[in-house]
């Protein structure tokens, strides 16, 4: 697909949700391969900020906000401005504000920014479009928050809502995200805030720009707003929203399956930081499967087990004390399926560890001197969690990385994945031993 911008300069004025002072934006053209940035109009020599992960700045405050920093300018709670950009498909556009923060429209929602993008009119560029490609299983899981990025032909992204407020409760929503799609399910969602926490937040020096104009309050029996929910699960589509506009901080449109529960903007921006970390090497990793770093006769040379117990078939790849890649292929043939479910095979929980054990076993002893006369032994889990049945027909992929080597002991942060989807994770304990004297 070719890059996008807009055909001509569109302007909206607002105010600053939580600073409460009324602000100007101004969209302009970019140029092709230029993406997208802020400047801060109002400074002088108007400073340029790029929209890029290294300029992304976590708001430790907790104020409910994006915030991106180039030196000492700073531009405020840009995700509802970078929604609607993401979400019409531009790829490259000049956004000018006259003040620290993006101005609100008087809705809370990304579509009166949309409304000005369109009459802008939207063109075509020059220029091929180069999204960032999930290629590999990221997952992020912090404070109750998980996120997680899988391979998809497009843009999906999925969204669990979690409440104790019984108007908010748990709500789900998936969508596939198109410039249609975002216009008609996601755009028009607007922000809300609970009851109970509005002057709290005013308290903190927070929404000082908030109305019912701009959010839905939300109390324990209904929302205070006259104007009704515009959807049925309008507070989920709005984190949804939210998700869209942080995940373009990438400053690339993103390709891939994104999965939330209970995100906000302080994790969404470290999950955005996770996937660049993780994709860093993408030119390596995007042939990653297609390649053999150890086959089964190297495994073998490697590791002491044998049949019926040796659960990995092909390392991928390694990386010396940092991190490797194993595959297992499940079959219906597998000993321990005779027993296990029987109707009903399932591959035992305690396998997949042990098969993650194994894997990291490989990348253990290439840390160490002559490791044909050495053993890895198992020596304690921690953190373990199973997602997802593993059954005959899957191929396992078990990614390892080491994130503690003191002496002979070690510890591994473990995942296991199938078809993308990550089915089971551990922390391992191990320890190097003598194959001689492996009491010692």
């Amino acid at each position: 697909m070719r890059q996008r911008t807009i055909g001509r300069a569109a302007t909206l004025t607002g105010v600053g949700l939580h600073t409460g002072e009324e602000n100007t934006v101004t969209f302009r053209p970019g140029e092709a391969d230029q993406g997208i940035w802020f400047v801060r109009a109002d400074l002088p020599s108007a400073p340029r900020i790029r929209v890029c992960p290294e300029n992304s700045v976590e708001d430790r405050e907790g104020r409910r906000r994006t915030i991106l920093r180039t030196g000492e300018a700073e531009v405020h709670t840009v995700e509802h401005v970078l929604a609607a950009v993401t979400g019409l498909g531009l790829d490259n556009i000049i956004i000018e504000v006259q003040g620290l923060e993006v101005p609100e429209p008087k809705d809370g929602s990304a579509a009166p920014f949309v409304e000005r993008l369109e009459q802008a009119g939207i063109r075509e560029q020059d220029a091929e479009r180069r999204p960032f490609v999930i290629r590999v299983p990221v997952a992020y899981e912090q404070d109750g928050v998980e996120i997680l990025a899988t391979p998809h032909d497009g843009l999906r992204i999925s969204f669990t809502l979690q409440f104790d407020n019984p108007v908010l409760g748990t709500q789900y929503c998936s969508l596939e995200v198109t410039p249609e799609s975002f216009k008609e399910e996601i755009a028009r969602a607007r922000t809300f805030v609970l009851y109970r926490d509005v002057e709290r937040l005013r308290e903190l020096g927070m929404i000082k720009g908030g109305s019912l104009q701009n959010a839905v309050v939300v109390k324990d029996d209904g929302i205070l707003n006259e104007e009704p929910l515009r959807y049925r699960d309008e507070f989920v589509r709005h984190k949804l929203l939210d998700l869209l506009g942080d995940l373009s901080i990438l400053g690339r449109p993103v390709q891939g399956h994104i999965r939330a529960v209970r995100s906000g903007h302080q994790h969404n921006v470290r999950f955005v930081h996770a996937l660049v970390r993780e994709h860093s090497g993408a030119a390596e990793y995007e042939q990653l499967l297609d390649q053999i770093h150890f086959d089964i006769r190297d495994v073998q040379r490697i590791m002491p087990h044998r049949y019926p117990f040796l659960l990995v078939d092909r390392i991928l790849y390694l990386k010396e004390r940092e991190r490797v890649v194993g595959i297992k292929n499940v079959t219906v043939n597998e000993p321990f399926f005779t027993g296990h479910f029987p109707g009903f095979p399932i591959m035992p929980a305690v396998l997949i560890i042990e098969a993650m054990a194994q894997v990291g076993g490989v990348l253990l002893l290439n840390t160490v001197e002559n490791p044909e006369s050495k053993l890895v032994y198992f020596m304690g889990i921690d953190n373990a969690k199973f997602r997802k049945p593993v059954v005959p027909g899957d191929q396992l992929v078990l990614d390892l990385h080491l994130t503690r080597l003191k002496s002979r002991t070690c510890k591994m942060a473990g995942k296991a994945f199938v078809r993308g989807r990550l089915v089971a994770q551990a922390e391992l304990l191990s320890s190097i031993v003598d194959r001689e004297n492996p009491a010692t």
